[in-house]
């Protein structure tokens, strides 16, 4: 059975680990065929709401914005159907304009029917009076009765005829009776629903007497005393009855009274058109409504599905890279949706390209002091070795052990300190303060370890305040410390240089060493992970990850890390010759001003 070093041996074209860690990421991430495989209890809750989204009909958030634009309309509708305010307004009017009828009817028959002077006593004349009623108020419409003084009905105008009258009618054939026009389907339908809607329990029933007197008729009582009065009866057939009555008088004296009465057909009319165009309004108000709100749901609901099928397709990809469809020129809270799932699966993308890079380093890493630790092991097994290179053997092996150690512990931190700045609060940092001590203890330690004298200036004006977070900050620059004291040999000296760039810019550190300098080609790449060109000294003893960690660092907060080379001036001795390596951290200031 293979090692576990065996299964990191590098091929040609081909990165370390990463076919396994392609496996582990997409078994994270999930795969489609093996998630549609899965049985409905282990499916996640995004793929049961795709599952059951294309079981739909409708859309849920199309049937709410239908819903809520119909209610208005529908209100409308209701107010058009009711109208029960202009319903009371059209008989107060009908019982107004009946009773000023009834004033000038009365007044004629005080003026022409009746019998009697100013100084003598009146007396109603019926015939007269019956003939004035039949001429004055038949060809209106109305329903005249007149009682006289003592409640008796004198004349009725539904039983009157124009006697004396000659009517001339032309010698033709007799006309065909004429077939009697139902109503419309409509006028019916709108009869019916003004019946249901008229409230008409609230009136009393309208009795038609053989012989009516005025105990029948109670406004024709209060005539008969000398004021206007009306009322509002309901006959069998549901229809509303209008009557309005008025004194006849002659010299304030009050001979009889005179009651008109109408059905409410032409308030039932008026009504049915009002309705008419308030239900053709309604319904045009409806349709817009309904094209209009259609319109709103699908701006909303297509991209939101096409953005949660883009989600759902990049979460269950596995070699390729889909793609995020582009809203953002909409402008609206969707476009910024859309941009915000297209940076974040940017991210996404760059994090698993990271992941993928890191897993084959860290592979590639870990096997170079495997595979010496092996070969150390499989030597010193050997029953007949000379202890001397038994003892070699296993200080080697302890030497790898540390490595290892090293790496795993560097590896570790490199891993979480990605969270771990996300999480981290930022506050202020007083830059020369952790400056000052840092270089306090390196000129101790330096000089006893290696003879290497470390020297702080500070060439800003207060304050010192840098944005980010000090014990970050005091790793970056504890790392390139240590990097410089690698390459410094005995007698030499580290300068650490606190300034600041003009016009209120980030504060500029600057770590310079007396060492060989770093080779041209490598300012760059010496910032990559696992890179590491040191003394042989020194072989083992750095993972490579320091200043790989220092640059995650210091983007993280704004700021950047770079390096270059010191030279001496071209045109003294030893012109443009390498006098040592500079390292320049930027570290945002406090204020904020750039």
């Amino acid at each position: 059975m293979a090692s576990d070093t065996d299964t990191a041996t590098p091929e040609p074209g081909r990165r370390f680990g990463l076919q396994g860690l392609r496996a582990r990421i997409a078994a994270a991430l999930g795969h489609r065929d093996e998630l549609q495989s899965r049985p409905a209890s282990a499916e996640t809750p995004s793929l049961l709401r795709r599952r059951r989204s294309a079981g739909r009909r409708y859309s849920p958030l199309t049937r709410r914005i239908l819903l809520l634009n119909i209610i208005p309309v529908a209100l409308l509708t209701l107010g058009a159907v009711y109208l029960s305010d202009y319903e009371e307004e059209l008989i107060d009017a009908e019982l107004a304009s009946l009773a000023v009828q009834g004033e000038v009817v009365a007044a004629g028959i005080g003026e022409v029917a009746v019998a009697g002077g100013e100084t003598t006593v009146n007396r109603l004349d019926a015939d007269a009076a019956r003939q004035l009623l039949a001429r004055l108020v038949r060809p209106t419409g109305v329903r005249a009765r007149l009682f006289s003084e003592t409640g008796e009905l004198l004349g009725d105008s539904a039983i009157l005829s124009d006697t004396g009258r000659i009517h001339v009618m032309p010698l033709l054939p007799p006309p065909e009776a004429l077939p009697a026009v139902e109503p419309h389907w409509g006028e019916r339908v709108g009869d019916w629903i003004a019946r249901q809607l008229s409230r008409v329990d609230r009136f009393p029933e309208y009795v038609e007497r053989a012989v009516p007197t005025v105990r029948d008729f109670p406004e024709a009582a209060s005539a008969l005393r000398g004021f206007n009065a009306s009322a509002v009866r309901v006959s069998n057939d549901g229809m509303l009855i209008l009557s309005a009555a008025v004194p006849v008088q002659r010299y304030k004296q009050v001979l009889g009274a005179l009651m008109l009465t109408r059905d409410n057909r032409a308030i039932a009319a008026s009504l049915r058109e009002v309705r008419y165009d308030m239900m053709v309004i309604a319904a045009a108000a409806l349709g817009i409504t309904v094209l209009l709100s259609l319109y709103l749901a699908g701006t909303i609901t297509q991209p939101i599905v096409r953005l949660a099928r883009a989600a759902d397709e990049v979460r269950l990809a596995r070699e390729s890279r889909p793609e995020i469809p582009d809203l953002g020129k909409r402008g609206d809270e969707i476009g910024d949706l859309n941009d915000a799932l297209r940076s974040m699966t940017d991210a996404l993308w760059q994090r698993i390209g990271t992941i993928e890079s890191f897993a084959a380093d860290v592979a590639h890493e870990l096997k170079n002091p495997l595979t010496s630790l092996r070969s150390a092991i499989e030597v010193a097994a050997r029953p007949n070795l000379e202890p001397e290179r038994r003892e070699k053997l296993m200080a080697i092996v302890l030497d790898d052990i540390n490595r290892l150690n090293r790496l795993i512990t560097d590896i570790s931190e490199a891993s979480r300190l990605d969270a771990e700045l996300m999480r981290g609060e930022v506050k202020q940092v007083d830059l020369n303060a952790l400056l000052g001590d840092m270089v306090r203890h390196y000129a101790v330690t330096a000089v006893q370890k290696g003879g290497v004298e470390v020297e702080y200036r500070l060439a800003a004006n207060p304050p010192f305040l840098a944005h980010g977070h000090d014990g970050r900050y005091g790793q970056v620059f504890r790392n390139v410390i240590d990097n410089a004291l690698s390459f410094s040999r005995s007698g030499s000296k580290i300068v650490v240089e606190l300034s600041r760039a003009p016009r209120g810019g980030p504060f500029i550190v600057t770590i310079d060493d007396e060492g060989p300098g770093i080779p041209q080609d490598n300012l760059e790449s010496i910032f990559e992970r696992f890179y590491s060109e040191r003394p042989t000294e020194h072989f083992g003893q750095h993972s490579g990850l320091g200043l790989s960690i220092c640059r995650q660092i210091m983007e993280t907060y704004g700021g950047s890390i770079s390096a270059s080379n010191r030279r001496a001036p071209p045109d003294g001795p030893g012109g443009g010759r390498v006098l040592g390596a500079r390292f320049t951290v930027r570290v945002p200031a406090a204020d904020g001003r750039k």
